[in-house]
């Protein structure tokens, strides 16, 4: 992999990474651009104990632009774009509209590919392992920043899951402060400790879902995923390496192989849950969201569990689950499909051998 670091015309950062050593990408950004003004704040909400992120300037970022108009393609024949090279591998920029600014942390845009009518299933194992160095050399970068405390890597996929730019990309964001999901995750951990005399709860989790065997999806030699026995949504699957580790950078060569092939064979059975088995499978819109350590804290690191997190928000051909009154109101979830269904329904759209 070669990392080529260059500026946008705004002063933003991009970072080109590339399968060959030998591209040399020299192409500047053209386009006059005024400097980047965000209004980023960070609140705390005193009853939940939540931090709330208020960026107002976001309501003028790009949407649905026609595909000729894409930030995220290629500059080429004269249009100019986020990314001035005529291609590229991969390529992370600075988000012109972040949701975390101003000292308050950092986003940015991960795209997968130059082709703007790709997917991430779309990719082939070497795109795929080229995105999770990506990930991984971001997430290390991203933590040695002050007072960046967690990273979070994540894909929006789906005009119904709210994605305004079509082009297959994916998101970081350097917290300034511990996620609540992961402070709830730290929280369960020193208490299933201290009630087991030490045991870790991600392992007795693993270890649980392998003896029960219902709703296992996919058992490869480095990776293990699994519906949770307590779903949240109709399709959810969790993925983890089979060797703990707190974080992207922390995966081993071995685990790093094996992870295109499991992911994308995840990816590609979750576009044919709802395409009626053609060939053309409809594609599904989800969330993929990494769930890293805090960048701080020796315990917490060496207790927390890199894992992925696969959901889509359709349960059936035509239907979206809603987070209405219960979900959205008093943060309890409803499941309509039994996770050891969805995790048969998975099994079934294994790819062929």
């Amino acid at each position: 992999m070669k990392k080529t670091t260059a500026r946008l015309a705004d002063g933003r950062e991009l970072i080109y990474y590339d399968a060959r050593d030998d591209v040399v990408r020299d192409a500047a950004d053209r386009r006059p651009l005024d400097p980047v003004a965000t209004d980023s704040e960070i609140r705390h909400d005193r009853l939940l104990g939540d931090s709330v992120a208020i960026a107002s300037h976001r309501q003028a970022r790009t949407y649905h632009p026609p595909a000729d108009e894409c930030p995220l393609c290629p500059s080429r024949g004269g249009r100019l774009s986020e990314i001035p090279a005529a291609d590229y591998d991969v390529a992370v920029f600075e988000n012109r509209f972040p949701s975390l600014a101003g000292g308050h942390g950092r986003c940015e845009v991960v795209c997968f590919t130059s082709d703007h009518d790709a997917s991430f299933a779309d990719l082939t194992d070497e795109q795929a392992a080229l995105v999770l160095a990506a990930w991984a050399d971001r997430t290390a970068e991203l933590s040695q920043l002050p007072g960046v405390a967690q990273v979070f890597c994540f894909e929006n996929r789906g005009e119904e899951i709210g994605v305004t730019l079509g082009h297959p990309h994916g998101q970081i964001y350097a917290y300034p402060f511990v996620t609540p999901r992961t402070e709830r995750m730290l929280t369960s951990l020193a208490a299933h400790r201290k009630a087991t005399g030490g045991r870790n709860l991600f392992d007795d989790v693993l270890a649980d879902e392998r003896a029960d065997g219902r709703r296992i999806v996919l058992d490869a030699a480095h990776w293990f995923a699994f519906v949770p026995y307590a779903a949240h949504w109709p399709y959810e699957v969790h993925l983890y390496p089979k060797r703990r580790v707190p974080d992207l950078p922390a995966l081993d060569d071995a685990a790093r192989a094996e992870f295109p092939r499991v992911y994308l064979e995840l990816l590609r059975r979750f576009d044919r849950l709802f395409g009626g088995g053609g060939a053309s499978p409809a594609p599904t819109p989800y969330i993929a969201a990494w769930h890293q350590a805090p960048v701080r804290g020796a315990e917490q690191r060496a207790e927390f569990a890199l894992h992925l997190e696969l959901f889509t928000i359709r349960r059936t051909p035509g239907k979206l689950k809603f987070l209405a009154g219960s979900e959205s109101g008093m943060n309890v979830f409803i499941n309509d499909v039994p996770p050891e269904a969805a995790a048969e329904r998975l099994r079934e759209a294994a790819s062929e051998s």
